[in-house]
């Protein structure tokens, strides 16, 4: 289990680390889009905006129906709360220390006066 948590995590952050698919999501936030409609702004092909949706797809982040001809996107955002959960583990972690640094340094600062 803690194999495929930890797979699906990496996945998540390969596909955050570009650009592109961060644009992605963002549209996919504001609603469902078309693969067509996601590689508008960078004027890329179909094929191209697939290969970032795969991506996408691989990281648990989107998901996509085929609706005739239209293969349309959605954000799944559960995928993000796990990354997110991964962070505020750290993010507490540095709070952590550095409010110990700031102690320290205000305790030096209170003996040096």
């Amino acid at each position: 289990m803690v194999e495929l948590d930890d797979e699906r995590l990496d996945a998540v952050f390969q596909a955050l680390a570009d650009s592109t698919r961060r644009t992605m999501l963002q549209l996919l936030a504001q609603g469902e889009c078309s693969v067509g409609e996601l590689g508008a702004p960078f004027r890329m092909s179909f094929a191209g905006a697939s290969k970032h949706v795969k991506a996408l797809e691989r990281a648990g982040l989107v998901s996509r129906t085929v609706q005739g001809r239209a293969h349309v996107c959605r954000l799944e955002p559960a995928a993000l709360a796990s990354a997110n959960a991964w962070l505020r583990y750290y993010e507490g972690f540095w709070n952590n220390h550095l409010d110990a640094l700031e102690k320290e340094l205000r305790r030096d600062a209170s003996r040096g006066k």
